[in-house]
């Protein structure tokens, strides 16, 4: 296959995605969708679709073929990983006040939804698998170190420190994504299957989770904060998009991953920042502002530094 056929290859995987974002901001500019849509549509994916999304594609997955503890680990372990580089980097380049906001930017992607989808449209069902049970690891590793970052950074920090860690904790306990993989690794390794009727009513629903999802991240796009993104902003832009997905995908491949497995994390690695970045630096206190310019920065730089990523790789021949 020559090159520009394999980059129009990319391009029909990645633009569905990144299109949905789009068509999001457009009805949000025509009225179509307001606020309200936005919110109760985003609690639906993030309690419903998504939960069952990640149930169904885990029972369906042959766990030996997918469930993978050394990318788990990792994965894991390149996270901390990248933490830590933009804590020394922040330590380095941003105001004292603004550092829990740039790190927890600059590492915590959302791979829930962008992630997922791409690898979903890449690798079929051995990449809403892999994906699925990489959340598990995503959902632990994000919000322990958006809680860590923040509160490191905090003014007031003793007290602050004491109930965010009793609501991170209870956050994890109960987070809907991570109860739909510990029902359903159990269900998958038992061998038992769905009843028909019921698996197919399953499969409806969980087909709203990623266009739904998609057109509700375009909803909360605005140029308007993209314009007033300054020097932190895209610092922390370009961090996450270009330096951490070269450095953690670079070091996959040095250790041996290739294939879906490379693949899969690549696109993990390379997610544009999540909207629950900002939902967790407002509740803090921390500048949400700045939280709110770099997530739609890195979401529209995403269409652009994912396709090529990914036609790089592949074109390599390692993904």
């Amino acid at each position: 296959m020559g090159l520009s056929a394999l980059f129009l290859q990319t391009l029909e995987i990645t633009l569905p995605v990144f299109a949905m974002v789009f068509i999001g901001l457009g009805l949000k500019r025509a009225r179509w969708i307001d606020p309200g849509f936005v919110s109760t549509a985003s609690q639906l994916v993030f309690k419903a679709t998504l939960p069952t999304l990640v149930f169904l594609s885990i029972i369906r997955a042959d766990l030996e073929a997918s469930l993978d503890p050394a990318l788990l680990g990792f994965y894991a372990l390149a996270t901390l990983a990248s933490v830590l580089f933009c804590w020394g980097w922040a330590s380095l380049r941003v105001p004292y006040r603004e550092r829990g906001v740039y790190i927890q930017g600059a590492f915590r992607g959302n791979c829930g939804i962008v992630g997922l989808a791409l690898a979903a449209g890449m690798y079929g069902d051995v990449g809403l698998s892999t994906g699925s049970l990489l959340l598990g690891v995503v959902i632990l590793t994000y919000n322990a170190c958006s809680v860590i970052v923040l509160v490191a950074y905090q003014q007031d920090r003793q007290q602050e420190q004491r109930a965010d860690w009793r609501s991170m904790l209870r956050h994890i306990v109960t987070n809907p994504l991570i109860l739909a993989v510990a029902a359903a690794v159990p269900v998958a390794a038992s061998g038992w299957s769905l009843p028909g009727w019921l698996a197919t009513s399953g499969d409806y629903f969980a087909s709203l989770t990623l266009p739904l999802a998609l057109i509700c991240i375009g909803a909360t796009l605005s140029f308007g904060e993209v314009r007033h993104s300054g020097r932190l902003a895209l610092g922390a832009s370009l961090l996450k998009m270009v330096t951490l997905p070269a450095l953690t995908t670079g070091a996959a491949w040095l250790v041996g991953f290739e294939g879906p497995a490379l693949g899969v994390m690549f696109l993990f690695f390379s997610s544009p920042t999540a909207a629950a970045a900002f939902v967790m630096a407002k509740a803090m206190g921390a500048n949400a502002a700045l939280t709110a310019n770099i997530v739609a920065l890195t979401t529209l730089m995403a269409s652009l530094t994912i396709t090529l990523g990914a036609f790089g790789l592949t074109a390599a021949g390692v993904m």
